[in-house]
């Protein structure tokens, strides 16, 4: 199977919002322009727009930039604070509302980016086309005196998502295991201890210091080495991401339980709960072929979209889904969150381990992995590398062998060309993953 991924025709956005080195490709004036045309182009629609940020210390120079293009179009803008992106999730929904979380979720702290979320979920494709074209065509445009928006902090938005937290989890059984959670230096920091306080759950906490510049330092999603050494012999460890929309658990030996395989564990509850609705999941081209067996070995099944979980989200609404996510961790319960959501994501394992009675030793065991590779080829032309002639031909080739599943597409948020193999034999995998990387990288050196 060959599957040759292409973005939409955006300059600006990427498949998680807009993202970039902080002052070379994300300014205080892209910031303000971004706000002017967000204020512009959803004035009439919605009425405040609420700003939440995780922990980067330049999250202020762009909070401020971005109220200020919004409030000089018109619109009221609200100061959340440090608060993960599902909480900003939660807040729009809940009050029908706009909103922003200033964040490079994963990447280190001198990238931030800008994603744009209405009514809990990640604005569309065509909406984001549609304030590109605002900023490209008129960058600035002012209200009169009169209707110049209001700024105000409101601290009380991060307290109503804890609470709602706890409020779904309330009474729900829990293991006795002894865990470590990273917290990234990431804006998990806000919100994990009290609500794992008040449900009674107990765990260590590591990486819970953010400075400004230390989130995702050798912490976090990205860097399981970190908390799988800290580790002792019967502790659970929990990752998540910088704005805590994703998690990953980890064993000993750094072992990764990723976000294919925490679909399937929390499939198998759902489905006995009667909350599996039409017994599907939904997934990217990128989760693994052995995610797939697994759960069609259960009577559930699969469906895949083009990467980015707005996508999955997509899918899911149109098809009824309640589980969909990505390998890296975004994971959706859409009964739960309009959005992947790292918190929810580990008390929903942690109960289903409960409620199966099992360890996530013993789910390993019978969780089947197929060979795949990813790797991550930098480019200064994602365009140009996807056109050419002698890449594509040689897909075309490899499209005939049925026991290989290749994807090759370009990042939303990053100057790479991205390449996955995945097959039967593990030496056939890394032979054809090495031989793409190296004909993407002829094709960008020209």
């Amino acid at each position: 199977m060959l599957i040759i991924g292409g973005e939409k025709m955006k300059k600006l956005f990427g498949t998680d919002g807009i993202r970039g080195v902080i002052n070379e490709e994300l300014t205080a004036e892209l910031a303000m322009k971004l706000g002017n045309a967000i204020g512009r182009y959803y004035l009439g629609k919605y009425r405040n727009f609420i700003i939440a940020k995780d922990t980067r210390s330049s999250g202020d120079l762009l909070e401020n930039a971005l109220a200020a293009g919004a409030a000089s179009a018109g619109m009221n803008v609200d100061f959340a604070g440090v608060m993960p992106t599902p909480s900003l999730a939660y807040i729009t929904r809940k009050l029908d509302t706009i909103g922003a979380v200033i964040s490079a979720s994963h990447n280190p702290a001198v990238y931030n980016g800008i994603k744009v979320l209405a009514k809990g979920m990640k604005i569309s494709d065509e909406d984001e086309v549609e304030i590109e074209n605002l900023i490209v065509n008129k960058p600035f445009h002012y209200t009169v005196y009169s209707g110049v928006g209001k700024t105000r902090t409101v601290t009380s938005y991060r307290e109503e998502y804890i609470d709602y937290i706890i409020k779904i989890f309330t009474g729900q059984k829990f293991p006795d295991n002894e865990l470590v959670l990273d917290g990234a230096n990431g804006a998990i920091t806000t919100v994990v201890e009290p609500v794992y306080n008040e449900l009674g759950i107990e765990a260590r906490f590591i990486c819970m210091e953010p400075n400004g510049i230390n989130i995702n330092d050798g912490c976090g999603s990205l860097h399981p080495e970190f908390i799988g050494a800290a580790l002792g012999e019967r502790e659970v460890g929990i990752l998540f991401d910088g704005d805590a929309d994703r998690c990953l658990f980890v064993l000993q030996g750094s072992r990764v339980v990723d976000g294919d395989m925490l679909m399937a564990l929390n499939s198998r509850k759902m489905v006995r709960q009667g909350r599996l609705k039409g017994n599907r999941v939904v997934a990217t081209v990128m989760s693994n072929l052995g995610f797939e067996k697994y759960l069609s070995g259960r009577g559930i099944g699969l469906e895949r979209t083009k990467v980015g979980d707005k996508y999955v989200l997509e899918r899911m609404l149109q098809t009824g889904g309640v589980l969909g996510g990505e390998q890296s961790g975004h994971i959706i319960f859409l009964d739960r969150s309009t959005t992947g959501d790292g918190l929810i994501t580990s008390l929903e394992t942690l109960n289903t381990l409960s409620e199966l009675g099992e360890t996530l030793e013993d789910f390993l065991k019978e969780f089947p992995v197929f060979p795949q590779l990813l790797k991550n080829v930098p480019v200064s032309d994602k365009k140009g590398v996807m056109e050419c002639e002698k890449l594509k031909t040689r897909l075309c080739e490899l499209e005939c062998k049925s026991d290989l599943r290749i994807v090759l597409r370009p990042s939303g948020t990053e100057p790479y060309v991205r390449v996955m193999v995945e097959g039967v034999d593990s030496h056939e995998v890394e032979e054809t993953c090495q031989e793409l990387v190296e004909l993407v990288e002829e094709c960008s050196n020209g």
